[in-house]
């Protein structure tokens, strides 16, 4: 499903990423560990196509984002991001949107669907979201917990094939990162969604990942943990 090769990327001659090789095979939730400054957010900045590498290619299933450092075509980018989704730290939710216009306004601007199907998939998303009773509401009226889970269905409203998490316990409150963690095993399993999450948070990475990395220093170590999801147990 993605292919990173070599990546590199500097910003005022600070090396940040040193030449990241990584594999993600469809439908498996990787999380990627490591502490603060280590090159984890603009990997993933880098991958979601809002950061532009130095140098190394990206590869969303068979096409390059990026080739050598060289940029897709602008049509064949578009199409591309279609397939990446992208859940934010802070979940930036337009705060004057309703639940309903926050997940079925990406759908009709970007892909030109009508309303009335835009937002019949966002109330689709919202019932696999645990969320139908929300609909109406705007965000200031949501728990923490909940614009986490808006945030995530207004990204699964593109249809993504791959969707990538930025520190998705950070703003919560430490007892719903389980909640958090069963969501994001449930995109797996019943959409067959491949996920990249970063996060400092190693309980929370236990709880959800078939698959364990860690980065520092611009490098992303070879050494992978894989997990027993039922218990979450490490195993070799």
């Amino acid at each position: 499903m993605l292919k990173v090769e070599n990546l590199e990327k500097d910003f005022n001659k600070n090396k940040v990423l040193k030449g990241v090789n990584l594999e993600l095979r469809e439908g498996e939730i990787t999380v990627i560990v490591g502490p603060s400054g280590g090159g984890k957010t603009t990997l993933l900045r880098c991958i979601s196509g809002l950061t532009t590498p130095d140098n190394g290619s990206i590869i969303i299933g068979d096409k390059y984002l990026y080739r050598n450092g060289k940029a897709a075509s602008k049509k064949t980018e578009i199409e591309i991001r279609k397939n990446i989704g992208l859940v934010f730290q802070n979940f930036n939710l337009f705060p004057h949107m309703s639940v309903l216009e926050n997940i079925a306004e990406a759908p009709r601007v970007v892909l030109g669907i009508q309303r009335e199907e835009a937002e019949k998939r966002a109330k689709e998303i919202l019932g696999f979201l645990g969320l139908s009773d929300k609909e109406k509401n705007y965000p200031f009226e949501l728990s923490g917990g909940q614009k986490q889970r808006v945030a995530i269905g207004r990204a699964l409203a593109m249809e993504p094939k791959l969707i990538c998490f930025d520190e998705p316990t950070s703003a919560l409150d430490p007892g719903l990162s389980g909640e958090v963690a069963n969501l994001i095993k449930k995109l797996s399993l019943e959409k067959s969604m491949t996920v990249l999450i970063i996060t400092h948070d190693m309980t929370f990475a236990t709880q959800v990942a078939d698959r364990i990395l860690s980065m520092d220093k611009g490098v992303l170590k070879k050494e992978h943990m894989y997990m027993d999801k039922n218990p979450a147990v490490l195993i070799n």
